[in-house]
């Protein structure tokens, strides 16, 4: 009876250390579920190789985890974790070892983003690029044209070839990967675009319709008067009228330009002065957005063959040569104080914005 009753304390007393373990083991893995003490975000870079054991001792000694012990514990308790992918991963404030653990384990690395906005030159675009800190630079000696031979494209001028948009890239990712899927939308809404066009467009290509479309983007910053101003421009190479556009003198003026065009810069012929030349000028000025490339193709109809700038964003348009001059010098030669070419200042808006 007596050793019965020895068997049975004994057996309370596995039973309590098993359970007492258990407890201990929970505290432990749970310690793994608390936030790390983090004010700012942080970033951690598992290089390619890394084994989980190698995660575990990093973790630990930046202060992660309290013991890297309990990291490989857990890796046992659940092996899925221990499939870590290398990347750049970011830690925020409030987030947990194990939570990041399982994002390694997911392959969700950190992305940043870029944005390239409506009128952007090719320069600028690089000069964008150039300045992304965690993006590998391998475009900053090179022309514009050996650029777009590493897209695939020979002999091809780099302007307008590039949708703007925002796109993310990740740590290691370089200017050209940017550059491709820019070059690469770019190419897939034109082509949609250019299917779709209106007949009897005065335009030979869908490089042609890029042309426009990069000069309509450049006049006006509202999408609503897009294919208005389209409309202008086709009709006025419909009747052989010279474009006579402002962002296409800027443009050939380059680094001449220095805010303001005058008389002797409307008369000085470039290949890009519409005012001098005949039809559209041999490449585009900037990087059109979807509505200007739709509106390229698809333009308003109307009579108008003129516009002027109203001062407040919009722009006024007339019929004849009559109407026209008087409406500039109604809203140009008499600029209010508030005058303004844009609606509404724009973060991004192209310094290279001018009316006609």
């Amino acid at each position: 009876m007596r050793f019965k009753h020895l068997l049975l304390i004994a057996f309370f007393v596995v039973i309590a250390g098993i359970a007492a373990g258990g407890a201990f083991l929970h505290e432990k893995l749970s310690g793994l579920e608390e936030p790390i003490a983090l004010s700012e975000p942080a970033f951690v870079e598992l290089k390619r190789g890394t084994s989980y054991i190698g995660l575990a001792r990093e973790l630990e000694q930046r202060g992660f985890v309290e013991n890297a012990f309990w990291v490989r514990v857990r890796g046992r308790l659940e092996p899925e974790l221990t499939g870590i992918q290398s990347g750049y991963y970011q830690v925020e404030p409030g987030m947990s070892a194990l939570e990041l653990i399982r994002r390694m384990a997911r392959g969700e690395t950190h992305s940043w983003s870029v944005r390239l906005p409506e009128g952007w030159t090719f320069s600028r675009i690089r000069e964008r690029l150039n300045q992304q800190e965690h993006l590998a630079h391998t475009l900053e000696k090179g022309s514009g044209r050996a650029v777009m031979e590493k897209l695939g494209e020979k002999d091809m001028h780099p302007e307008g070839w590039f949708f703007p948009d925002t796109y993310e890239y990740h740590k290691g990712d370089t200017d050209l990967d940017v550059l491709r899927q820019a070059h690469e939308r770019m190419t897939s809404e034109l082509s949609r675009a250019w299917a779709s066009r209106a007949e009897d467009l005065p335009l030979d290509s869908a490089y042609e319709a890029l042309i426009l479309a990069s000069i309509i983007e450049l006049e006006t910053p509202l999408s609503e008067e897009k294919p208005r101003i389209a409309g202008v421009f086709v009709r006025r190479l419909e009747r052989g009228m010279r474009l006579q556009t402002d962002p296409t003198v800027i443009y050939g003026m380059g680094e001449g330009y220095e805010g303001r065009i005058g008389g002797a810069d409307l008369r000085e012929k470039t290949p890009y002065n519409t005012y001098r030349i005949d039809g559209l000028p041999p490449t585009p000025i900037g990087m059109p957005g979807e509505a200007a490339i739709k509106a390229a193709v698809n333009p308003a109809e109307g009579e108008a063959l003129y516009f002027v700038a109203r001062g407040d964003g919009s722009h006024y348009f007339s019929q004849t040569l009559e109407e026209h001059n008087k409406a500039v010098r109604r809203f140009q030669l008499n600029r209010s104080a508030d005058y303004r070419s844009s609606p509404a200042p724009v973060v991004d808006e192209s310094e290279d914005d001018a009316d006609e």
